[in-house]
């Protein structure tokens, strides 16, 4: 029996991250997912919302069916 893997292509928070320093924070989401690292990508709230800002993925880590991201945000979209 094969992991189920998913591919991301953003950051999708529901305000769940947890901040490390300034603009570094770290993001754990159920089940074992891809992201591509170091470089630019969308941050998002919700999956249907607009882009809060733009990071790099510093860091992947996968554990008891969890995927753990730390990134750095480099952007942020200000909201009106």
């Amino acid at each position: 029996m094969g992991m189920p893997l998913e591919m991301n292509t953003m950051i999708v928070t529901k305000g769940r991250e947890q901040r490390l320093e300034e603009n570094l924070f770290e993001l754990v989401k159920e089940g074992y997912r891809l992201y591509p690292i170091e470089i630019p990508i969308d941050v998002k709230k919700t999956i249907d919302c607009d882009s809060s800002g733009t990071a790099l993925i510093k860091k992947v880590e996968w554990q008891k069916n969890t995927t753990s991201i730390t990134y750095q945000l480099v952007s942020l979209n200000t909201t009106n």
